[in-house]
Order: C-alpha cells, then structure tokens, then sequence
C-alpha cells in the first residue's frame, strides 16, 4: 500500500515538473514570438545587414521595372533602384551581382532557396506563397488587352477575347489570369514577354494580356510599333507586386521592414514616378 502511495506522489511530482518546464517554455515561446512580431523601425534595421551577402535574382525582361540600358548589358528600371535602395538601408552585399532571368527560372531558384531574394515586379499569388514569402506590397497593377491596331479583329475589351489567339508570359499574373478565365481562347505561352509582343506586332497572335505599367512602357520606348492598349485595367489587385524572399533566408523580417520604411517615407511613390508615369 506504502508503495503505491509513493507511486502516486511520484507521479504527481513529475506531472508538476512537467507542467512547470511547458509553462517556462510556453512563456519564452510567446515572449520570442512577441519579440519576432515587433515592429522594426528604421533605426532597428538601419546597416543590421552589414556583412551579410545575399543571392538576389531579377528578370531583366520586364520594363520597367527589370530591363537592360542601351549598352545591353547594364540592369536598370525601378526595382534595380528599389534593390539598391534596400541596400543603402540594411547594408547588405550582393553575391555575384543581382542575377537577371526568365521568370519561370527566378520563381523556381527563389522557392528552391538557390536565390535569397528576388525583385522583379513579382505577383505575390497563393501558390507562390506555398514556396516563397513576399514583403509587403510596393506597387500594384491590373492587367491590359494589348492589340495591333493594324489587325481590325474588333477587339475593344477583355471581352472580346473568346476565340482568339492570346499571347501571355508564362509564369505571371497574366498567364494566372488567361489561364483561368479564358478557357475559350487559344493560348500562346513566351518564356519572355518581349517574344510575346513580337507575336503580336507580326500578327501571328490576335492579341498580348500584359501588365498596365509593362504595356505602357512598351509602347513609350519603341516608336515604330504598331500595339495599343484596348478597354481598361482588369483583374486589378491581382497583380501586387513584392519583394520576395527564400523561405530559408534568415533576414525576411529586416527586409519586409525595410520595404515598410521605403513605402512610408514616399520612396516607392518617387521610383514609380520615375519609372512608369
């Protein structure tokens, strides 16, 4: 009987100590999940980076936000700026230089952790949040119906698609988009979006599904061409473009807060006016 009654003590001792050790963990759990959810301010992450060397990837193919100066070989447009805003503020290195791609490429080295961080006015989708994490949003754009106004196939809105021959590029909102909701379209799917617009300029596609500030810029810097936009934006704010992080990069938190800094001191609003207006 004795031993039984120690049995029970015992017992009980050890279920006491075991909910005092959770309930010490518990705490400090919530104490660093408190501490991680803290918002960091510019002075809490002013040069926290310095001597940190990031893998950073952009497309190169999307102006104006990625794309090549007229030496073909310099990487400007807004999120280069954007890039070396981020810079100036963590102090980060960049490893190799910022990495230019294809889209389908950058996505797969972001959620396959061969890239740090990526900026390429990339859409923050659902499935791309399964694999990668994204700040917040530093701009935001709906899609446009890009035509040949030589080609009289009276297309006036994205509702004039059914039946024709769409061009998107492939891995972006637009490519999301047509895919969903333009089962009764032929859809041509580019690596990049500068072949897609050559399709349409040669009359081959009926029609390109872009980007507002894409489509813009296209038309502004090639005077020969014979594209337009048709109708007004769609699918707006399906199209929010963030900075993305490898889940396995450490630094999400000063970068995401970074972003914060630059889009509340009027940064973002200044390389938009730069770059696209």
């Amino acid at each position: 009987m004795k031993k039984k009654i120690v049995a029970v003590m015992m017992w009980a001792a050890m279920v006491a100590m075991l909910g005092a050790g959770c309930g010490s963990k518990s705490s400090d759990d919530s104490s660093s999940k408190s501490e991680t959810k803290k918002t960091l301010t510019e002075d809490d992450i002013k040069d926290s980076m310095k001597g940190v060397k990031l893998k950073v990837g952009t497309s190169g193919l999307f102006g104006p936000f990625s794309y090549y100066d007229e030496d073909g070989k310099t990487l400007i447009g807004y999120d280069l700026d954007l890039i070396s805003d981020l810079q100036d503020l963590l102090g980060f290195e960049i490893d190799g230089g910022v990495q230019a791609m294809d889209y389908s490429a950058l996505t797969t080295s972001l959620s396959e952790s061969k890239l740090d961080m990526g900026a390429a006015a990339l859409c923050a989708t659902d499935e791309r949040k399964e694999v990668m994490n994204f700040t917040d949003v530093y701009c935001d754009s709906g899609q446009v119906v890009m035509v040949n106004k030589t080609n009289d196939e009276g297309i006036k809105s994205v509702d004039d698609l059914k039946g024709k021959k769409v061009a998107v590029e492939k891995g972006t909102a637009s490519h999301t988009y047509a895919s969903k909701n333009l089962s009764d379209s032929e859809l041509e799917v580019h690596d990049t979006i500068t072949t897609a617009y050559e399709s349409l300029e040669q009359k081959k596609v009926d029609a390109v599904i872009q980007d507002g500030p894409g489509a813009s810029f296209y038309i502004k810097t090639t005077p020969d061409s014979n594209l337009e936009v048709v109708g007004d934006e769609f699918n707006q704010g399906q199209a929010p473009y963030c900075v993305a992080v490898s889940k396995e990069c450490k630094y999400y938190d000063e970068i995401n807060a970074a972003v914060k800094v630059l889009i509340k001191n009027g940064t973002t609003d200044e390389l938009y006016a730069k770059w696209c207006e």
